[in-house]
């Protein structure tokens, strides 16, 4: 029915997740994982994780629908079977598709590999992953072998110096400490 799109999942990022039905003609609910749902309204297509696989999806008809979830009429999905078989399926777009942030604003995936300078204790490590898991979303710094988690706080944050991959913060003196004296 529909071809392989052969795009690697790291190339995009996740958009929401088919959450149910909306009507017995294939029409679905996306659950978006934005806080501006307005952008994603006009799409002409969309990439569907089945099976590992980034399938594309051409949008006949879309719209938001209670602020936070997106109904959507994809073309050759006409019916409830159809639509049941991609209930639960994760939604992405090619990072391409993200406009460019200005100044210290950045997104998640750009920063791993970031270095991470203390204005008290210097060179913390490498960004290797965020958490955004918890109430406050942690940078995850590798410094050899050992992982120090800092709040993503605009108070900690001075400076993101993106060209030269560096972001510069202060923290509260011992934090970085607590993860090194063990």
């Amino acid at each position: 029915m529909f071809k392989t799109f052969l795009m690697d999942i790291n190339e995009c990022f996740y958009v929401g997740k088919i959450v149910k039905k909306y009507s017995f003609k294939g029409e679905l609910l996306i659950k978006l994982d934005t806080d501006e749902p307005e952008q994603f309204e006009n799409l002409e297509s969309i990439l569907i994780n089945l099976r590992g696989n980034l399938v594309p999806f051409f949008i006949e008809s879309s719209q938001l629908h209670k602020s936070e979830l997106l109904r959507v009429k994809f073309e050759e999905v006409d019916t409830e079977d159809d639509a049941d078989s991609l209930i639960k399926s994760e939604l992405y777009l090619p990072l391409s598709f993200l406009p460019e942030l200005e100044g210290d604003k950045f997104y998640y995936h750009e920063i791993i590999g970031f270095k991470v300078e203390d204005k008290n204790f210097g060179n913390v490590g490498i960004i290797s992953g965020v958490n955004d898991s918890t109430a406050q979303a942690l940078f995850e710094i590798d410094r050899n072998g050992t992982e120090i988690l800092i709040p993503m706080n605009d108070e900690f944050i001075t400076k993101v110096d993106k060209p030269n991959k560096t972001i510069f913060v202060e923290t509260p003196e011992g934090l970085i400490d607590l993860y090194i004296n063990e």
